[in-house]
């Protein structure tokens, strides 16, 4: 009963306004040791500026739980929250993990053992015929696909798993409401139906830039590791990667000509002692699998 109570309190918490991840974790930490704590009470323990605590007591305060809870009902989204038993214990170990997660699908998939696969919004054939040649035997060890559900790598990689009878988790950066872009509206669908699509963003919520920077700690929070395929390099793919490296987590580039723009990145990443990846093998006897 005492866990039902700060989970859904949890979930009020994820409603709010004036706090981010590292508050909301704050107040679910000083839940657990006392799940009796009143608003005020929350407000102070996560030293919340004056202005964010006005704005976080006062939309506390019009939250309509019930009413809210038969939206998500509606639209078949449900959540977990970071004392769940199926919340990924990678998650847990980041920095800043999302004190919850909302999600449409297969929850499972997040124990599995899973690898982030990313890379540019601007893909060349080169990057596709990457993806061609390392995701059949990944995905024959049974890896889960873990990406972005953005343009250009980020959907290929989910489209080709799909079509390989593998099984992928796309993490969003709106709530799950909306689709981002909106081309990829039926996909996102074709995931939450018979993959997972993840978000710690409410339903209502808009694609924000900053939301992206956030959602990529979550694709690298839940993997056991990176691959980047193609990236410039300055891209988001990067921060996927760097956010990797922060947690302990392996990281994978593939090489490209040096004459092109979008191997940039992952060739940077190499240079800076990231494994190059030629095989798929060179991935999976990081993770010891039998690779013969």
């Amino acid at each position: 009963m005492e866990k039902q109570l700060i989970e859904q309190r949890i979930f009020h918490l994820a409603h709010c306004r004036g706090i981010g991840p590292i508050s909301q974790v704050r107040m679910v930490a000083a839940l657990v040791d006392n799940y009796k704590l009143t608003v005020y009470q929350l407000a102070q323990l996560a030293n919340l500026p004056s202005k964010n605590k006005e704005a976080f007591l006062k939309s506390y305060a019009l939250i309509e739980l019930e009413s809210l809870k038969k939206k998500y009902a509606s639209q078949d989204i449900q959540w977990i929250t970071i004392l769940d038993n199926y919340y990924p214990e990678y998650l847990k170990q980041i920095y800043n993990p999302p004190a919850l997660l909302f999600y449409r699908g297969n929850v499972r998939l997040l124990r599995d053992n899973s690898l982030a696969i990313v890379g540019s919004r601007k893909n060349t054939p080169y990057g596709s015929m990457v993806l061609d040649r390392l995701l059949p035997e990944l995905i024959k060890k049974e890896l889960v696909t873990v990406s972005g559900l953005a343009k250009g790598i980020d959907c290929a990689v989910h489209e080709k798993t799909i079509l390989l009878g593998g099984k992928t988790i796309a993490v969003i950066g709106t709530g799950l409401d909306y689709s981002y872009p909106y081309e990829h509206k039926k996909l996102q669908k074709e995931i939450g139906d018979h993959h997972l699509v993840i978000s710690e963003y409410p339903i209502g919520i808009k694609p924000l830039p900053y939301h992206f920077p956030m959602r990529n700690r979550i694709i690298a929070g839940v993997s056991l590791g990176t691959l980047v395929v193609e990236a410039q390099s300055q891209s988001g793919s990067l921060i996927t990667a760097n956010f990797a490296l922060q947690e302990g987590r392996e990281v994978f580039a593939v090489p490209g000509p040096i004459t092109s723009l979008y191997s940039e990145g992952t060739n940077q990443l190499i240079t800076q002692g990231a494994k190059c990846v030629l095989a798929a093998s060179h991935i999976l006897e990081e993770f010891i699998f039998d690779t013969e």
